[in-house]
Parts: C-alpha cells; structure tokens; sequence
C-alpha cells in the first residue's frame, strides 16, 4: 500500500455511527423472522449481499436501506429514528 493512502479512513470505516448499522440490520431482520436468503429474495439481492451488509463489508445507500427496512416490514424512518438513539 502507498505512503499516500496510509492513514486514510475508507469508506468502510469513515463514519463511526456506521459501526452501528450493521448490527442494527441484522437485528430488524431477525424480529422480522426471516433468514438472510428469505430478505434477499423478498427485495432482490442475493443472500451474500444481506450477509454482507449485516456484517459492513459492504454499505448500504439510502434506496437499499429502504429496502432493507420494507423486506423487513419496518418503516424506514422508524428504523432512522433508532439509529439515530444507538448514536448518543
């Protein structure tokens, strides 16, 4: 790896109220009671895709959040204002 990139956050890990993402996907989709391969066929991922979003190998945008949250069966922004608790 460069010198130049040494030091520098990636997008993984830049925002730490991210950290709290994951899990917190995880846990919506568990109280929904669906497997990982019940969710991704509900909104058309692949089950790697939601095993990687619960995991932050990868991360989630806005319109895939949504998503996640309908295939769960939570309002999105109920699932905001969560977060937004995990935060403080």
């Amino acid at each position: 790896m460069s010198r130049i990139f040494a030091g520098v956050p990636t997008k993984r890990n830049h925002a730490t109220i991210y950290r709290k993402v994951p899990p917190y996907l995880r846990k919506l989709r568990e109280e929904a009671g669906l497997t990982q391969r019940e969710l991704a066929a509900s909104i058309g991922q692949s089950q790697w895709w939601v095993a990687r979003s619960e995991t932050g190998s990868r991360r989630l945008d806005v319109a895939e959040f949504i998503d996640f949250c309908a295939g769960c069966g939570v309002e999105p922004t109920y699932a905001l204002r969560n977060l937004m608790k995990l935060r403080r």
